[in-house]
C-alpha cells in the first residue's frame, strides 16, 4: 500500500541484497577515524596560522585547546563506538551511542571550563574559533567525501 496516494513512486520498498552490495559500492566508505585525523590536522594548521598571523602564542594555543575539545572527545566517541562490545548487537550499538554521546558532550563541556587552568591567557575568541572551526570538519568531509573518495569499483 503506498505511503502517499498522490506520489506512489514514494512507495518503501526494501532493497534486495544485489542492490544493497551496488549501493555499498558505490557509496565511499569513510573511516571514523579519518575524519578524526582529519580534525587534528585541522588544529595543527589554525594554530599555526593563528600564530603567524597574530605572532602571540596564548592565540594559538587557544585556537589549538579549542580545536582539541573536540578532537579528543570525538576520538574517545569513535573508540568506543568502534569497540567489539558495541557492535554485538543493535540494542547494544543504540545504547553505546547514547552512551558515549554523552561522555563525548560532557567531556567537551569540561574541556572548555578548563580552559583557564590549562592556559595561562586564554583567548576566548580565538579558543571558540578553534572549537568552530574544528566541528566543522565532519560537514566539509560529508560535503566533499564522494570528490575525496571516489566510486569503488566493483
Amino acid at each position: 500500500m503506498p505511503c502517499d496516494p498522490v506520489h506512489p513512486e514514494d512507495e518503501f520498498k526494501p532493497l534486495t541484497a544485489e542492490e544493497a552490495r551496488a549501493l555499498r559500492a558505490r557509496l565511499p566508505q569513510l573511516s571514523v577515524w579519518t575524519v578524526v585525523g582529519l580534525q587534528a590536522g585541522v588544529v595543527v594548521v589554525a594554530a599555526v596560522l593563528a600564530w603567524l598571523l597574530t605572532g602571540r602564542m596564548p592565540v594559538a594555543q587557544s585556537v589549538a585547546y579549542g580545536g582539541l575539545s573536540v578532537v579528543v572527545p570525538s576520538a574517545i566517541f569513535a573508540r568506543g563506538m568502534t569497540s567489539r562490545l558495541t557492535r554485538a548487537n543493535l540494542g547494544t550499538a543504540v545504547a553505546g551511542f547514547l552512551l558515549w554521546e554523552l561522555v563525548k558532550i560532557g567531556l567537551t563541556v569540561t574541556m572548555l571550563f578548563m580552559a583557564n587552568w590549562w592556559i595561562k591567557e586564554v583567548s576566548w575568541p580565538a579558543l571558540l574559533v578553534g572549537f568552530v572551526v574544528t566541528m566543522k570538519v565532519h560537514w566539509v568531509v560529508l560535503g566533499l567525501g564522494r570528490k575525496l573518495y571516489p566510486k569503488v569499483k566493483s
